[in-house]
């Protein structure tokens, strides 16, 4: 397969594919390691393409072992390489847990040596892939000190958040839903562009309910807001991006606007990254609210198979319009 051509209608994958391609073209250091990311081209077909254009040495077909392939990549960061290593599914970072927070996570902290490397998969749900195969595993990761963490909605987003994760000096988790890969469309940029982590972004504007969320979440949001417009309900979107650095400034400037404060994920409820969110509103922006801080998310089970089930757990607009409503009632 050709390099990906830069510019024009980009899918969510494709985006992503031209920001690893452009990076390790860009910087020698950089190299890809993980299951059948080579000869295959990777589960999802993003690095197609990679092995003929940049050679075994750094397109590395490993094993099936997410500890060594977490592992080798801290190594090769700590002698100066930054790998960008794919889990098949996000779910299987699991079994990488160790080398990633117990020994990337604090490298930094114990003698000052960064580990630049990004740990990337495809994450969540709506595609029926079950139980082991749909994970949100963002909570998981921003409660470890020393990891960033990212989960880009678009397409501009994950290519120019892939290419601010590989030149990152630390550790990134960079979380891709599977859902949006061929589903979104967006025009990109010719020119060469990064997005910086830690920032967040206005997907909507509105003056009367905020929707603090990420990933495929974004789009739902949208779904209800556009539903909400009809009633004369302007809702504001603020799309993440990125959890940990999280814009608390843009949260905190959102819902001083708005005065009402829904945040919406994917993953099960009690110890998501919404809590996170909700606490830091109610300490620092308390005197704002004009209602009850409100959760949307998916309930604390394993995400089901069955693809009337799965529709039925994952978070959806009608779940947001009743929330949106009772927070415009109060």
């Amino acid at each position: 397969m050709s390099a990906p051509e830069r510019g024009g209608t980009t899918t969510y994958l494709e985006a992503i594919r031209q920001g690893l391609w452009e990076e390790m073209e860009g910087d020698d250091r950089v190299f890809l390691l993980g299951e059948d990311v080579g000869v295959y081209g990777g589960a999802f077909k993003v690095t197609d393409g990679f092995l003929e254009r940049f050679g075994e040495g750094r397109v590395v077909d490993t094993p099936i072992s997410e500890a060594a392939i977490v592992g080798a990549s801290v190594g090769a960061a700590m002698m100066g390489l930054r790998p960008v290593a794919e889990m098949q599914f996000i779910d299987f970072i699991s079994c990488g847990f160790d080398q990633l927070t117990n020994v990337a996570a604090k490298n930094r902290y114990r003698w000052g040596q960064g580990t630049p490397i990004v740990v990337r998969g495809p994450a969540g749900g709506g595609v029926h892939g079950g139980p082991f195969h749909s994970l949100q595993a963002e909570s998981y990761f921003a409660h470890t000190a020393g990891l960033k963490v990212v989960c880009p909605a678009t397409p501009y987003d994950a290519k120019g958040l892939i290419k601010a994760a590989i030149r990152d000096d630390d550790p990134v988790v960079f979380q891709e839903h599977k859902f949006l890969y061929r589903r979104i469309k967006e025009d990109l940029p010719a020119e060469d562009f990064v997005v910086p982590l830690g920032k967040a972004r206005i997907h909507r504007e509105g003056k009367d309910l905020s929707i603090l969320t990420w990933a495929a979440m974004v789009h739902t949001a949208t779904e209800a807001a556009e539903a909400l417009a009809a009633d004369g309900v302007e809702v504001e979107i603020v799309d993440l991006r990125t959890l940990v650095p999280l814009d608390e400034e843009a949260v905190l400037r959102s819902v001083a606007k708005t005065s009402r404060a829904i945040v919406l994920h994917e993953a099960p409820r009690t110890g998501g990254f919404g809590g996170e969110i909700a606490a830091t509103i109610a300490e620092k922006a308390f005197e704002y609210l004009d209602a009850p801080i409100l959760r949307v998310t998916a309930p604390d089970t394993p995400v089901p198979y069955s693809p009337p089930l799965e529709e039925y757990y994952l978070p959806g607009k009608d779940d947001l319009l009743e929330a949106a409503r009772k927070l415009l009632d109060y």
